[in-house]
């Protein structure tokens, strides 16, 4: 899936799209599809993972299949990172 990082509405030094591409590519994150349609007919969908350096980070993104664009990012909260890490104790 290729990333659109033009004009991205987050702060690009401090979620560095290197990281946002690791939290695509973590084979344990956990993707969440959307509950319901948005009033712009567009679909949201949200990932929970970490990267490389074991930053854990939320993404909301759209894609067509072929292109993803991530419209935001922040850090995880705590029970964000207490569920990714019991899904993980449930891989292993």
């Amino acid at each position: 899936m290729e990333l659109d990082f033009t004009d991205a509405p987050f702060d690009t030094k401090e979620y560095r799209p290197h990281e946002i591409e690791e939290i695509f590519e973590d084979p344990f994150a956990i993707r969440l599809l959307p509950d319901s349609e948005r009033a712009d007919g567009e679909a949201r969908f949200y990932l929970i993972g970490r990267t490389i350096a074991n930053r854990g980070l939320f993404l909301s993104f759209w894609s067509d299949g072929k292109n993803a664009r991530v419209v935001s990012a922040r850090e995880l909260h705590d029970d964000e990172a207490s569920y990714y890490e019991r899904k993980l104790a449930e891989l292993r």
